[in-house]
């Protein structure tokens, strides 16, 4: 039986908040995949409430079980996570030219959505021991390297240079978080700047295009140049107050490519304009804000640190995926939160929740 605690200090807002997000994004997924010609794709939708179920029910488990529990297990459940990866990259479902899917039965799972939260929580785990006032040093930096560095090769190598970057983005921002000694970062910064070069070598010929074309879109109009060059449009399109709902023209001619995922947003702003856009992206203002107070408010080490690393992965994926869409950032395939279509991102982020309900309900533990 609950603690009646529990009832008193559950954060409801964040329940709130979160149940909105889902609204707006199946409203929204509704129209990107029954508007488009010549063949609307309904099932996505029903297949997006399912996981939005689905979801619901993981986010009550994680924020049942306590999440000191959790971290108890984090390096077990980091992994169990590599462990999903080496196995997609040998038996993966292969699609568009990369392994990234693990089918079970009518249901996909993407291992790379889970491994996020696998990253959060065992460098969560690492820092809570580790940090300290003076900042962490070059020696303290080593291992959570490897954690990082792991998960990343293994993600680059389906392809998914997008979600292996904001691997690499939460990972640095948690290291920050908790503070870097001033010479290891100088150190850091210096190193990073000359592995520049070599990751563009390394990078495969249609990813360097992506990065190019997000320089001058009108260089290739037709090719790499085109998903940036419609969304800009569509959003452009929108003005003020939008087209309306499901009347939008760049979605329902097709047009805009990959509308139910990578680009949704153009969806949104096509038909609600600029008003729709900044309800959005107030709400997910709202949604970060929560995030960092659930943070201030914990006075457990390793529940800061969670709740910072959560925060930062729900930022990261927003700025990405709407910068992209705007032509601001390179075409990388980061879902936006909620709103995206894509049962392993809902499932990702119900229990990103569900951890940031668990530190907060919490917190009367620690005061």
């Amino acid at each position: 039986m609950l603690d009646r605690r529990f009832v008193k200090y559950f954060d409801w807002g964040l329940l709130g908040l979160t149940l909105l997000l889902g609204i707006v994004g199946l409203a929204t997924l509704y129209s990107a995949v029954t508007s488009a010609a010549p063949s609307p794709q309904k099932t996505l939708y029903f297949k997006q409430l399912i996981w939005y179920c689905t979801g619901m029910a993981v986010m009550v488990i994680s924020f049942l079980v306590n999440y000191k529990l959790i971290e108890r297990w984090g390096y077990i459940i980091y992994l169990l996570c590599i462990v999903l990866l080496v196995y997609v990259l040998i038996y993966g479902k292969y699609v568009g030219g990369a392994r990234r899917w693990i089918v079970l039965g009518p249901l996909s799972i993407q291992p790379s959505e889970l491994v996020k939260i696998a990253i959060i929580i065992s460098l969560a785990k690492y820092y809570s021991k580790a940090a300290d006032t003076r900042g962490l040093t070059l020696r303290e930096l080593f291992s959570p390297l490897i954690l990082t560095a792991i998960p990343f090769i293994l993600i680059v190598k389906q392809p998914d240079l997008g979600t292996a970057m904001l691997l690499v983005l939460i990972a640095g921002f948690m290291t920050v978080f908790v503070k870097i000694e001033r010479r290891s970062l100088l150190f850091l910064l210096f190193s990073g700047a000359l592995l520049v070069p070599l990751v563009w070598f390394l990078l495969k010929g249609y990813q360097k295009r992506r990065i190019l074309t997000f320089f001058n879109p009108d260089s290739d109009p037709l090719g790499a140049g085109y998903h940036i060059i419609q969304s800009k449009i569509a959003i452009g399109s929108g003005i003020i107050f939008g087209k309306g709902y499901l009347k939008g023209t760049q979605n329902a001619l097709s047009f805009l490519p990959e509308q139910h995922t990578d680009f949704i947003f153009s969806v949104l702003a096509e038909e609600w304009g600029f008003t729709g856009s900044a309800v959005l992206l107030f709400l997910f203002l709202m949604l970060i804000i929560y995030g960092l107070n659930v943070a201030y408010r914990c006075r457990d080490p390793f529940g800061i640190i969670l709740s910072g690393g959560i925060t930062a992965m729900i930022f990261w994926q927003i700025f990405i995926n709407i910068g992209m869409a705007m032509g601001l950032m390179p075409v990388v395939g980061v879902p936006l939160p909620f709103i995206s279509y894509g049962g392993s991102s809902i499932i990702t982020m119900m229990i990103c929740i569900g951890l940031l309900m668990n530190v907060s309900m919490r917190r009367f533990m620690m005061e």
